[in-house]
This record gives structure tokens, C-alpha cells and sequence, in this order.
């Protein structure tokens, strides 16, 4: 099994580039077995795309030109083809979970330590609502500090006793003496692990040393501390490479953390600094399925925001718009022309749908793929477009689909056309569907890889690849079609039941 993932690890990785002076290590290993599902914890989605996949392009445009090494571990093969090949893209694989320090270990020997400097960044896979702004500010505040090693931390707003984060331990005012050392005052000294705080008794004391001096900690104080470390960090390159085989696994979980680097860099004459985001809710990771759905809902009030005095949504809590479909919106708003775009409850729209002016979608329609969009049209409830890949649905102008109608595929819609209810349109790659302007198909229709022509009436038929041209009748009308069944096959197996 290892042969087999190592072998599309090396398919789908590109060569590091020794030239660029950044790289960033996605942690994407665990499984994560709190969040109770078949489905890797960094495959799980937020706002439609994978947390692994958000992170990856946080990376991308925050850092700018980077080098990326994804640590994959529990379902490895997915996580590898969901990211795909990128340049300057390398996989790592971690066949035993025993840590984010072992993760950051196995990231680390894919780099020649002689032919490298520069700054290296580790990001958790599992934090989906981290963006590009995020991670180029944390990137300004580390290349103009002083500092070899900064971790991003965050303040915890709920009651302490859910706070399952480590906590950023800080030198206090005065050392376990009670001896004022100003100059280390508020510096960072480690990070202790939500587990190793439990671990301590309650009579006891947490000690630890910090630039020659003793600092002791209670148990509650540990506990009641609410800066926490977010698990994204940021490092010179050379210091880390020399001290990275320092991590000991001597703790509660008997893990490798990262986090022990702090006191190895304070330790060894490095220095340490830590810096908290504009925004808390970018550092969020998850374990469960309700701080999932707690950071989904976060993005689509993201999402909202964005919109909401651009286009008219009927439910802000019940919509779903895929980041690509809002960046078009904004820039459609930019063009000065009122968009006249009204979502409906429930509604769904898909990453490579292009929208147009004076669109109403209502409730609970759906539409996905490369679909495009006429001005002036009007989709009814709960119909559904969508396509293949490679395929392109292409829907005119003064168009209107009714209630439930299912059209897919590979089809051209032309202007002014209806398909009323009980309509279902399909076109395939080898035969495609072409409806001509001002037709109207009614009544429990099917259409599959037909050609239509224009002011075409049909009504109660089923149409698998024909051509339906125009004619005129004797009373200069062009001719309906209605009730066009094709011969059945199979009758053979059908029978009358009889009494």
C-alpha cells in the first residue's frame, strides 16, 4: 500500500525550486477521529471546496512565488488528487501519524538543507476559512521582524473549560522568585498542549526557564489562559533545519509537536515572537461536525457580505454561491450597469456558471457546470441545469424555464424560448441539442439530442435525436408538434394483467 501511494506521490509532485526564498508546509495527514466520518477530515468542504484545497490557495496568492509541500498521510491518494499537480508542488507522505513536529520533519527531508535559506511557513490542512490576506500580513510581520521563529496565535472568546487549543505561555512580570525582569516581560516562552496542562496536578506548580530565569505556572492559570496557538508558524529556514531533530515525543500523547520548537529556538539563543490575525475566525480549525457547520456558516455570511447590495437574496441563511460565481458578480457591479439579480431561497450556483443581467433564479433551483446565462431570464423553483465537464449549456436571451424542468448537457437554448413544466432537455457530447429562438415545449416532454428549429411548438412528445424542422401550414401557421412518441421497444415483456 505504501509502494502504491508513493508511486502517485511522485506522479503528482513537481520539482522544488531552490531559487525561491519561501516555502509553506500544508499539514493535511490526520484523519481527524472526532469528526466521525469515512471522508478525510481535510477533504470535508467549506463553502464547496475542500479545507485542504483553501488552504493550498491561501498559500498560493498570500505568499506569491512559493514552494508548497503538502504532508498527506489517512487517504492520501485522495488529498494528492484533489490538490492535483502544481508547480512547485511536492507530496510528502506520513505513513504513521506521530505528530505535527514528525509531519513537519518528513516535509523538511525533501529539502536539501546545504542548497536552501529562506523563510518557511507550516499551515494546518484543516483551516478553511484562512485567506490570501491573512497570509500575506503574517508574511510582511515575520520578514520585517527580527525574529527566527513567529507562531500566529489567537484569543479564545468561549467559556475555558471548551478551549482545547495549546496555550501561548508568556514570561510574566516576575520570575517564580517574585523577581521584576522587565526585559522579559511578555515575551513568548512555549507552548504547553491543552492534554499536558490536564496532566498537571493541582498541587504542583508548572515550571520552565526562559532566558536564564525560572517562571512558574498554577494549573488554573494554564487553563484560564486564552491566547492559544493557532498551529500556523513561521520560521528561518537554517535555524530550523539544524534544530528540528530536537523534538522529543515526552508528553501526554507521546506525540513530536511542532510547538516544542519554541523553547528549543529560546533554548538554543533564537528568538521568538507571536502576532494574532485582524480576524479570529481565519485561524479556525475543526474536530467535529458542529464547529464545521459553525465555519460554513461563518463563509456564507462572508459570501453575504460581499453581495448582499449587489445582487438581491431572499434568504441569507439559505444560499449558496461559489466564491468564483461572487468574484464575477463584483466585477459585473463594477461595470456601472445594474445586475437586476434576484437568488431565491435554497438556491445553488456552481463555480463555472456565468451569470447575466436581469436574472431571477427562485427557490431551490440549482445550477452547476459551464453554464451561461442570457439577459432577462427567469428560472422557476427546483430546476435543475447543469453539465458534464467539457460541456456548455448556452441559454439565450428572454428565456423562461418553469417549475422541476430538468436541462443538461450539452445544449444551446435560443431567445425567447419557454420550457414549461414537465419539460426534461438533454444533450450528450455526441449528440448534441440545439433548440432555435421563440419555441415553446409544454406538457410531459423529453428531448434528447434534438435539433430544433425556430418558432417551434411542442407539446406532450418525445424527441430522441431528431430534427424538427419548421413548416408551414396551409393556413400560413407553422406546424405543432404534439403527442410524438417514438415505437416502443421491448413489448415483448409487457402484458395486460387481466381480471
Amino acid at each position: 500500500m505504501a509502494g502504491e501511494i508513493e508511486k502517485i506521490i511522485n506522479e503528482y509532485s513537481d520539482n522544488f525550486d531552490y531559487s525561491i526564498k519561501k516555502t509553506a508546509v500544508i499539514l493535511a495527514a490526520g484523519h481527524g477521529k472526532r469528526i466521525k466520518s469515512q471522508t478525510s477530515k481535510m477533504l470535508h468542504k467549506i463553502w464547496g471546496t475542500p479545507t485542504v484545497e483553501r488552504v493550498f490557495k491561501a498559500c498560493k496568492t498570500g505568499l506569491g512565488k512559493v514552494n508548497i509541500i503538502i504532508v498527506v498521510g489517512i487517504k492520501a491518494e485522495e488529498v494528492v488528487k484533489t490538490i492535483g499537480k502544481r508547480t512547485n508542488t511536492l507530496f510528502v507522505y506520513q505513513e504513521e501519524q506521530l505528530g505535527t513536529g514528525h509531519a513537519l520533519q518528513k516535509a523538511l527531508a525533501k529539502i536539501k538543507k546545504k542548497s536552501y535559506e529562506g523563510a518557511l511557513y507550516v499551515f494546518p490542512g484543516d483551516m478553511g476559512l484562512i485567506d490570501k490576506e491573512t497570509v500575506r500580513t503574517f508574511d510582511k510581520k515575520f520578514q520585517k521582524s527580527a525574529a527566527d521563529m513567529m507562531v500566529l496565535t489567537g484569543q479564545y472568546t468561549g467559556e475555558t473549560e471548551n478551549n482545547y487549543y495549546g496555550r501561548i505561555v508568556r514570561a510574566k512580570k516576575t520570575d517564580a522568585e517574585g523577581r521584576e525582569i522587565k526585559e522579559n516581560e511578555g515575551k513568548v516562552i512555549e507552548i504547553i498542549e491543552h492534554k499536558d496542562i490536564l496532566a498537571i496536578k493541582e498541587n504542583k506548580k508548572y515550571k520552565t526557564n526562559f532566558g536564564g530565569r525560572e517562571y512558574s505556572f498554577s494549573k488554573k492559570e494554564l487553563l484560564e489562559n486564552r491566547e492559544y496557538n493557532s498551529g500556523v508558524f513561521a520560521f528561518k529556514f537554517l535555524p530550523l533545519s539544524k534544530l528540528i531533530g530536537e523534538i522529543r515525543s515526552n508528553n501526554a500523547q507521546n506525540e513530536i509537536y511542532i510547538t516544542d520548537l519554541i523553547a528549543i529556538f529560546n533554548n538554543n539563543g533564537f528568538s521568538v515572537e507571536a502576532v494574532s490575525p485582524r480576524k479570529d475566525y481565519v485561524i479556525m480549525g475543526f474536530n467535529n461536525k458542529s464547529v464545521l457547520k459553525k465555519m460554513e456558516s461563518i463563509a456564507r455570511g462572508l459570501v453575504y457580505e460581499k453581495i448582499k447590495n449587489l445582487v438581491e437574496i431572499e434568504d441569507h441563511e439559505d444560499f449558496f454561491i461559489a466564491d468564483e460565481t461572487v468574484e464575477q458578480i463584483i466585477r459585473m457591479d463594477k461595470k456601472g450597469r445594474p445586475l437586476d439579480i434576484f437568488i431565491g431561497k435554497g438556491v445553488y450556483i456552481g463555480k463555472d456558471v456565468v451569470l447575466n443581467y436581469n436574472l431571477r433564479l427562485m427557490k431551490n433551483a440549482k445550477v452547476d457546470g459551464n453554464v451561461v446565462f442570457g439577459e432577462n431570464v427567469r428560472i422557476h423553483e427546483r430546476v435543475l441545469l447543469n453539465t458534464f465537464p467539457n460541456q456548455t449549456l448556452k441559454i439565450g436571451n428572454n428565456v423562461e424555464i418553469f417549475w422541476g424542468d430538468i436541462v443538461k448537457g450539452n445544449l444551446i437554448i435560443g431567445n425567447n424560448v419557454k420550457l414549461e413544466s414537465g419539460v426534461n432537455v438533454t444533450g450528450s457530447d455526441e449528440f448534441p441539442c440545439r433548440i432555435g429562438d421563440n419555441v415553446i415545449i409544454k406538457g410531459t416532454s423529453y428531448v434528447f439530442g434534438s435539433i430544433i428549429d425556430n418558432d417551434i411548438y411542442i407539446e406532450h412528445s418525445v424527441l430522441i435525436k431528431k430534427r424538427v424542422h419548421k413548416i408551414i401550414d396551409a393556413k400560413g401557421d407553422v406546424m405543432p408538434v404534439r403527442f410524438y412518441i417514438p415505437y416502443p421497444q421491448g413489448v415483448e415483456a409487457v402484458e395486460i394483467i387481466k381480471q
